[in-house]
């Protein structure tokens, strides 16, 4: 089972279209906020600090799968609730619940993978398997 953490996320006018409805993307970007709010919560060091222990630069996003319920417009504070829904070898998924109190507005999910710089190749990636630790302090 994994830790839920909650991250809080103040909508303001230039999140929204011209209609005053959130533009859509950035339900993208807060996901992607509360995934790294997700581990720095459960006690993983930010990836800056990460690298220079183990070499993991971060988490890229390998796919993303959202579902929108309900709007969302300035002035309201959303919260977007994030928990691991699977761990797999090199990957996991991340599953986002974007909430207004109550009310679930959007749900995604993130399928992520820990990677480290191409021991051959600098300038590309690698994905790790997913190391225990971490995945312990987020159970």
């Amino acid at each position: 089972m994994s830790k839920t953490t909650v991250f809080e996320i103040p909508v303001t006018f230039g999140d929204c279209d011209p209609a005053g409805i959130v533009f859509f993307p950035n339900f993208s970007k807060w996901m992607d906020a509360a995934s790294l709010h997700f581990f720095v919560q459960c006690g993983v060091p930010p990836w800056r600090e990460l690298v220079k222990t183990t070499g993991i630069i971060g988490t890229p996003l390998l796919e993303i799968n959202t579902k929108f319920m309900r709007t969302a417009t300035y002035g309201e504070t959303l919260q977007v609730h994030t928990s691991i829904h699977e761990w797999r070898n090199k990957a996991f998924i991340q599953h986002h619940q974007v909430m207004r109190g109550d009310v679930l507005l959007c749900e995604g999910f993130e399928t992520r993978a820990f990677c480290i710089r191409h021991p051959d190749d600098p300038d590309r990636i690698k994905a790790i398997p997913v190391p225990e630790d971490i995945k312990a302090r987020c159970s």
